[in-house]
């Protein structure tokens, strides 16, 4: 039984590359025109150098089109909402540049953010790894990859942008393991190698540790969160409108092994970063692991 499939097929319209640009930026939005032209607004405003971005609508509506159009934004629409796998796969089509960055609507890019992504970039010798920005968000959840500070906005129309950006230096913080949070940047090839995100978990539920699981397997050991590279979170729960796929256990049976096992044993999510991954020592989750596997076998 197909889960998920398009009903109608999506619409391209490339626009041509802005020259010198450095990153391929994508980003899927699903009716959130005030996010979608805030982020957009500080990529142009807070960036060191020039990147082309690369935006994907779902439900496409004219305002959002017509902003695109007349900033030459190469876009993609969907006259339904299919989802961020689609959604960023589609905006991938137009990316020119040599370097892919991951990136959601309802963020805002503080100064450098790119500087300090591509700083790291230049000092690869090869195109497997995976680079991360360090989220702020205003809540606390226990993630050490986040960066928490005082709410400077829950919306666009609430934004404390003046605040942000007098005070976002001053939380304290240190580059972490895992990668995995947006913006997230890679080598094009990489993406290109993996076949970009996997529409199976359409419309998106544990796509991101599946698509780390997929850089895992090509090979990619650098997973790294760079501290000084921060956007504002607003938290948008674009999940709440949605039907959800049950991607916990699509993980579960695609890889046989957990996301909490492969994101706590093997990408050492939200650790302090001490270099690249080696293989991981499972000795001690071997009871967790026999769960997974009955779990698995009986579809629990």
């Amino acid at each position: 039984m197909i889960d998920f499939q398009l009903s109608s097929p999506i619409e391209f319209y490339p626009y041509k590359k802005p020259e010198n640009a450095i990153f391929s930026i994508l980003i899927p939005s699903w009716k959130n025109d005030a996010h979608l032209k805030l982020v957009i607004d500080s990529i142009f405003k807070n960036s060191t150098y020039t990147h082309q971005i690369c935006v994907h609508l779902n439900e496409g509506n004219t305002l959002s089109k017509v902003y695109l159009d007349q900033l030459n934004i190469s876009h993609s629409l969907s006259h339904e909402n299919v989802g961020v796998c689609f959604g960023f796969n589609a905006a991938a089509g137009f990316a020119e540049c040599d370097y892919i960055v991951l990136i959601d609507d309802d963020m805002y890019v503080t100064p450098e953010w790119d500087k300090w992504l591509y700083d790291e970039v230049k000092k690869q010798t090869n195109p497997y790894w995976c680079i991360s920005g360090s989220m702020m968000e205003r809540t606390g959840r226990e993630n050490q990859a986040v960066i928490l500070c005082k709410n400077y906005g829950a919306n666009p129309a609430e934004f404390d942008e003046k605040g942000l950006l007098e005070e976002y230096r001053t939380y304290q913080h240190q580059d972490w393991s895992g990668s995995l949070w947006y913006p997230l940047v890679l080598d094009k090839r990489i993406w290109t190698l993996i076949g970009g995100l996997s529409t199976e978990f359409s419309p998106g539920m544990y796509s991101d540790p599946d698509f780390m699981m997929k850089l895992w397997q090509a090979g990619v050991r650098h997973f790294k969160g760079i501290e000084k590279s921060r956007v504002y979170h607003f938290m948008s729960k674009s999940t709440s409108r949605i039907v959800k796929n049950d991607g916990r256990k699509q993980f579960l049976s695609k890889w046989k092994i957990s996301n909490s096992v492969f994101s706590k044993y093997f990408l050492r999510l939200g650790e302090k970063y001490t270099g690249d991954i080696s293989q991981p020592d499972l000795s001690g989750v071997r009871l967790k692991l026999k769960i997974d596997n009955l779990k698995r076998k009986f579809n629990f």
